[in-house]
């Protein structure tokens, strides 16, 4: 009996005149060899740049190298591999943005709008979507994308690059919808694999002290309900989203107090979260179990306006939005020595990196506090 054949992809190198060196498959298939060019370049490594290009260069060539694999494998198994690879990109990513919703489907609809712009085929499928496309369209971000760029709306402002923040924000988009589609079994290799993501840079997280909450306390708000959720958010954590949607029926009596379980609007995850008695207080007089504990504080664009005018009001120099609320309650519980574990689990964290950013804030804070003490010696 004949011995069944190895079908091995290598990864070559080949010197060119240039100076640079060519990347390329070596295809070993029923035991014929074929060369497949890659259109790929290493560079001389002059300089960490150039090593650094070179890294993402050969990370983006054996993405390529493993789906070749994948493609021969399956043609010998008799798998189909290319049908759902034929499915239209841009109609996965529509089908994403109908199940979003405010802000984050603005976010979406301007992520797709800055994908047509770098590639305006409306028609591109998963499989014509290679690393090398995927690489591009991260270069049109850092180095060709501008904030007004895909706005119709005629602007007096002069178009300017967009911010890092949301180069690491769009991108981070576009390669989930390429996570969707493996695991929707759309493609077998994910093409965003081995392309660089971008770095966030560190935000700053505005947040207000126990004074400044009692000051905004003693200062009458625009809106009396909207400035109860306010409160409830610094003493829960809670977001907007899970506050405007919070319902008595999530309500629950708890060990002589009140604890709310309900689903995160984020995560979609299920949360346990005891209520203090301030907050429990914040509630207010029960209501049947489909009735909204928050019914009347409409649109979080209007919210943010209310906060802002009342935080000035109040003599407040920060720039303080609902969220911020948020941020209060973390920072406050670690300041009160609360772990960084129990804090995390506190704010729905699924993972505890997210709430690290919260103790750098706190270490800044010790560092001013110690500052201020006057000079003795």
């Amino acid at each position: 009996m004949a011995k069944n054949k190895k079908e091995i992809v290598y990864l070559r190198q080949r010197p060119r005149s240039n100076g640079t060196i060519s990347l390329y498959l070596d295809v070993c298939r029923n035991g014929k060899r074929t060369n497949e060019y890659l259109k790929l370049y290493l560079v001389p490594e002059n300089t960490r740049e150039d090593k650094q290009k070179n890294k993402e260069t050969l990370k983006l060539a054996e993405a390529m190298r493993a789906k070749r694999v994948v493609e021969i494998q399956s043609k010998d198994f008799g798998i189909d591999v290319t049908t759902h690879e034929d499915a239209l990109f841009h109609d996965v990513v529509r089908r994403l943005i109908d199940r979003k919703e405010g802000t984050t489907k603005t976010s979406w609809k301007n992520c797709l709008a800055h994908i047509l712009k770098y590639d305006p085929n409306e028609r591109i499928t998963f499989r014509e979507i290679t690393p090398l496309w995927v690489r591009g369209f991260r270069d049109y971000l850092d180095t060709r994308a501008m904030q007004w760029d895909i706005d119709s709306r005629k602007r007096e402002v002069e178009p300017k690059p967009i911010s890092q923040g949301t180069k690491a924000l769009m991108f981070q988009k576009f390669c989930s919808v390429f996570n969707i589609a493996m695991r929707e079994g759309i493609i077998s290799i994910n093409p965003t694999v081995g392309v660089e993501r971008f770095k966030e840079p560190d935000s700053e997280r505005e947040f207000l002290t126990i004074d400044e909450i009692r000051l905004l306390r003693n200062t009458p708000p625009p809106n009396e309900h909207l400035a109860k959720a306010f409160f409830f958010s610094c003493l829960t954590g809670l977001r907007w989203s899970d506050i405007v949607k919070l319902k008595w029926g999530e309500v629950q009596e708890w060990n002589s107090g009140r604890r709310i379980v309900f689903n995160q609007k984020k995560t979609g995850g299920l949360e346990y979260l005891d209520l203090n008695e301030q907050a429990a207080e914040m509630l207010g007089t029960r209501c049947d179990p489909d009735c909204l504990v928050f019914p009347y504080l409409g649109p979080l664009q209007a919210a943010r306006i209310s906060i802002a005018a009342w935080v000035k009001s109040a003599g407040i120099n920060k720039h303080i939005t609902f969220h911020c609320a948020r941020h209060t309650f973390a920072v406050m519980m670690l300041d009160l020595g609360v772990d960084l574990y129990t804090v995390s689990k506190l704010l729905g964290h699924k993972s505890i990196e997210t709430t690290q950013v919260y103790a750098k804030i706190l270490d800044k804070n010790k560092i001013a506090a110690v500052e201020r003490i006057p000079r003795i010696f």
